[in-house]
């Protein structure tokens, strides 16, 4: 499993367009064979930032049937018109450790 995160910069004033674009091109992703979950967060400092968080079975199954497809387009189309520029995307996989040490966590107190 991989994890897409992708930061979405929108234009200033489009942001209930992009939220209602969004509404309406979420299934486009949701429902591609390969597609685990996907959802939107939106930044509370930076109400023009949005991070879209997407779970694929592989990198492969995600290129193969979303970007090459006619899903990304219509994708495209309807978010597109909001984009400050275009989105900013990597995968990110989890980390597997051994044991848990607290001296070495960053999130521990």
């Amino acid at each position: 499993m991989v994890l897409e995160v992708t930061l979405i910069d929108v234009l200033p004033g489009r942001e209930g367009d992009f939220v209602n674009a969004y509404e309406m091109a979420r299934p486009l992703v949701a429902t591609t064979p390969g597609c685990r979950s996907v959802r939107l967060q939106r930044a509370v400092e930076s109400p023009r930032r949005f991070v879209l968080l997407a779970e694929w079975d592989s990198v492969e199954a995600h290129e193969r049937n979303f970007r090459r497809s006619d899903r990304f387009a219509q994708w495209r189309a309807l978010i597109g018109g909001s984009l400050a520029q275009p989105p900013l995307a990597e995968y990110f996989t989890d980390i597997q450790t051994q044991r848990h040490n607290p001296d070495h966590d960053f999130f521990a107190p």
